[in-house]
């Protein structure tokens, strides 16, 4: 029997949707995007426009052939998905509810199909060279069959896809290979964008910001390289009322002081850092100049990474790869953070911003645990119980890209890391060849970078440790590993998964599959005149600002 996933959502159906909070109507139903009874109690206001500060331009516009979230974050004003993480200030950091975008319901007949019903009326943007046409089933398939080209580099998200069918002008179909719980948390992941086949035809690829045509809240307007990105509110948005303001005004600025001065000064409305962050060793002057300041504190997803050849020597060996762990000093990186200044959480395989499925520290096994200990003098036991007992010299790629406060961690690593032997000489890449090149492991030796792109748990473990993954940038090939990710893919009891998403940290923690740093405690800030508005992890600006509003 056909279950329909509306209000009236059961244990079970809790379980096929990935544990995850569910706000999907039931064909028929209307939902708004405003939760009614949490928001602020004031009505809405129209007009305005928000100010922002983006730190990078994008690399371009093209979804489907990049990982780069210069790229993702953009698109989140000008484009829709089937399935969205609900937004709000009733929505707690952290947490990802999900809820209807462009399909207004949605059914799961059995534990590998899912019938999506689309929204009637929706129509993209009125530009060339879509110009207004109504949105159909054909542009989902053909969006998501685009997206599972070998090109695009995001494609494990849904491999599991087998094939995709428009059942009629409003109804597309998805059948799965196998059961894969996370399948609706993945379909709303921030590269699952529709795109429109006129704009590919036209120019090739979406590469272009001519080619930036969606079904989104807000329309590109103007594009100014490396300089600003202006939107302007979308006057047939598909639902009534929003979004509140009349554009949304975006200054690419790569510089962080400046940035800061010209949000002290009034330029932006929000903490000028990603996540609309204010360091917080700027903090106290911010809260000075501006009284009535809002903010939270939130754990932030994304934290450093590194990579190492596991194929290669001397990165074969284990204790090499222990040595590197516990030369690791990651609680002197976030005592120097300004992000941070001391507050934040060490991260396991999956980022301690997902509290239901990251494992505690003090839950890994013992050598596990030790991982998190700075410990130079045994760092330099297990290189010499190595057979380095001159230490190790190497090279690591990085980028400036991530700014300067990430090159400060950076430099923080490897002076603890030569405390313990390792004498690692920095090579950096220009952001667009790193995100090309290293993370695919294409490096020499070791990379560094961030992680924490996704906000789906599963992308964590299947994107870099099954192979053939083109994330998997150490060349990990364990088939206990691969086997243990691929049944918690396929196990709906939350309770279950959970314990075998634990189990797998436990597993990569001893084999030191991943080098992981911090995450940093963040102060996400934003004015007291900003209404409706809450920070979250993930690329999804445009979604939250949606239903936000000015007040002033």
């Amino acid at each position: 029997m056909d279950k329909p996933i509306g209000p009236q959502v059961s244990r079970r159906d809790l379980i096929k949707l990935g544990g995850m909070a569910v706000a999907a109507g039931a064909a028929g139903t209307s939902w708004s995007l405003l939760d009614a009874p949490n928001a602020e109690a004031q009505a809405p206001k129209r007009g305005g426009t928000f100010r922002m500060r983006f730190h990078l331009a994008p690399v371009h516009f093209d979804p489907q052939v990049t990982v780069a979230f210069t790229t993702m974050l953009p698109l989140s004003f000008t484009h829709s998905r089937l399935v969205k993480v609900k937004a709000g200030s009733a929505v707690k950091p952290g947490t990802q509810p999900l809820e209807p975008d462009l399909a207004e319901s949605w059914i799961q007949p059995n534990d590998t199909t899912y019938v999506f019903k689309l929204r009637k009326g929706v129509r993209w943007h009125n530009k060339p060279p879509v110009n207004g046409r109504e949105l159909t089933a054909d542009d989902v398939k053909y969006s998501f069959e685009r997206f599972m080209l070998p090109a695009n580099p995001n494609r494990g998200l849904l491999e599991q896809v087998d094939k995709i069918e428009v059942v009629d002008k409003y109804t597309i179909k998805f059948t799965l290979k196998e059961p894969f719980a996370w399948f609706l948390d993945a379909v709303a992941s921030t590269s699952t964008w529709i795109v429109a086949k006129e704009a590919v035809d036209q120019h090739g690829d979406l590469k272009r910001p001519e080619s930036c045509v969606g079904t989104g809240p807000f329309m590109l307007e103007r594009y100014e390289p490396n300089l600003r990105l202006t939107y302007v509110r979308n006057p047939n948005y598909f639902v009534p009322g929003l979004p509140h303001v009349d554009g949304v005004d975006v200054a690419i600025e790569t510089d962080p002081a400046s940035a800061f001065a010209g949000w002290l000064s009034g330029r932006y409305d929000f903490g000028p850092e990603y996540g609309m962050v204010v360091r917080r060793s700027d903090l106290p002057a911010a809260k000075q100049r501006k009284p009535g300041l809002q903010t939270q504190d939130y754990v932030v997803v994304f934290g450093g990474i590194t990579w190492v050849h596991v194929d290669q020597e001397p990165f074969k060996d284990l204790r090499v790869r222990r040595a590197i762990a516990i030369a690791t000093n990651w609680k002197e990186v976030l005592e120097t953070n300004a992000w941070s200044q001391g507050h934040g959480v060490p991260n396991p395989a999956i980022p301690a911003a997902f509290k239901d499925w990251s494992i505690p520290i003090d839950q890994l096994p013992p050598e596990g645990k030790r991982l998190y200990d700075f410990d130079p003098k045994e760092s330099k036991r297990l290189l010499t119980e190595a057979g380095l007992a001159g230490g190790l010299k190497t090279t690591v790629e990085s980028t400036a890209g991530y700014g300067p406060d990430f090159i400060d961690g950076v430099q923080v690593t490897l002076g603890s890391w030569k405390k313990g032997g390792i004498d690692a000489e920095l090579k950096l890449k220009e952001y667009g060849a790193f995100i090309s090149s290293t993370i695919f492991g294409k490096f020499d030796k070791m990379g560094t970078g961030l992680f924490g792109a996704w906000t789906d748990p599963d992308s964590y473990l299947y994107r870099y440790f099954i192979p053939g993954q083109p994330l998997n940038a150490q060349g990990i090939n364990d088939p206990k590993l691969t086997e243990m990710i691929k049944l918690q893919r396929r196990t709906f009891n939350v309770a279950k998964r959970r314990e075998i998403i634990y189990d797998i940290q436990r597993h990569v923690s001893q084999h030191v599959w991943g080098l992981y740093g911090p995450s940093v405690s963040a102060v996400a800030a934003w004015e007291p005149y900003v209404k409706n508005f809450a920070p979250n992890i993930g690329h999804d600006y445009g979604g939250r600002l949606m239903v936000a509003w000015l007040d002033r």
